[in-house]
């Protein structure tokens, strides 16, 4: 398995590294899509390993994105000239504020893992549900930051090869933390919490480290759309995004990796499907407001997923335990 996603994860990074070279060809707005596909990728396949594979319920994923994405635009606008102008030092500057990011998200799980995730189920999605508040708020107050006005003036840094790069890179650490001795311990903690104790697994140790690594890699999602977007605002960051993400891991399948990424490229896609589908001329009259309310019809189309297919798209009673 592990060889496997080695060769996996190098084709991936040529095939981003190929396809940048005709970024330039793309219209901007399916380029736009593109990077948005990329970037939910990341954070619905992190959160997946949280909710998913260890069988937390976090809806506070969001807020580890906000945390990796100011942080790592503070720290390109204070130093992005540090290292000169030239390709190689705006590349090596670009790729320590994506890092620096991820570890500023990665303390905040840690901060929020420690203390509540000795919690389960509803209780634990309440608290990071407020913990995606606090940062929220503490941002909105924080000058440095720009408060409510947001923070802008970073350079478009993220581009195809990064984006696909970086989701190539998480895919690849995930799956192979969850075939490792490591995975054997959060499906424990997912399986059977109290049973997994009574075996003397340390389960919170095992919740907190899913969420340690699910925050960075969000953080550095944030990251790249930060220096994608080049200005961010606190409301970018709330429940609703939240939610979003959620619902990628949950029609996908709860511990499937494969599904997870499936639904966070349908679930990018779809919404700006049903705008082009309001301006179709053949679209008769009568469908023509339906169509136009298209987050209306985007939450229908979900409802009937969900009561067609309630286990994800590719998941079912029958999910191996170590899914893929």
């Amino acid at each position: 398995m592990i060889e496997r996603t080695k060769i996996l994860l190098l084709v991936a990074v040529l095939a981003s590294a190929a396809i940048s070279l005709f970024a330039g060809q793309i219209n901007p707005y399916y380029y736009d899509i593109l990077i948005s596909i990329g970037i939910n990728i990341i954070l619905a396949t992190s959160l997946n390993l949280v909710n998913g594979y260890t069988g937390q319920f976090s809806l506070g994923h969001a807020g580890f994105m906000a945390a990796g994405a100011y942080g790592s635009a503070w720290l390109s606008l204070a130093f992005g000239y540090v290292l000169g102008t030239s390709a190689a030092g705006t590349t090596t500057m670009f790729v320590l504020a994506l890092t620096t990011g991820g570890l500023i998200a990665a303390l905040a799980g840690l901060a929020v893992g420690i203390p509540s995730l000795r919690l389960r189920g509803d209780y634990l999605a309440i608290v990071t549900l407020g913990f995606n508040e606090i940062i929220k708020g503490v941002i909105q107050n924080a000058e440095p930051l720009g408060a409510q006005r947001g923070l802008g003036g970073m350079g478009q840094h993220t581009n195809f090869f990064w984006t696909f790069a970086l989701a190539a890179l998480t895919v690849y650490v995930v799956l192979n933390l969850v075939h490792s001795t490591y995975g054997s311990g959060f499906l424990a903690v997912r399986d059977d919490e109290i049973a997994a104790e009574a075996m003397g697994i340390n389960t919170t140790k095992y919740k907190v480290l899913a969420f340690v690594i699910g925050a960075f890699f969000a953080g550095v999602a944030g990251g790249l759309y930060a220096h994608f977007k080049q200005f961010i605002h606190p409301e970018g960051f709330n429940f609703l995004r939240s939610v979003d993400i959620v619902v990628m891991v949950i029609l996908g399948g709860m511990g499937s990796t494969a599904g997870v990424i499936l639904a966070a490229i349908l679930l990018t896609i779809l919404p700006e499907g049903l705008r082009a589908l309001a301006h179709q001329p053949w679209l008769p009259d009568s469908l023509r407001p339906i169509a136009e309310n298209r987050m209306i019809l985007y939450s229908l189309l979900l409802i009937i997923l969900m009561i067609t297919r309630p286990q994800g798209l590719f998941g079912g009673p029958g999910l191996k335990r170590r899914k893929a």
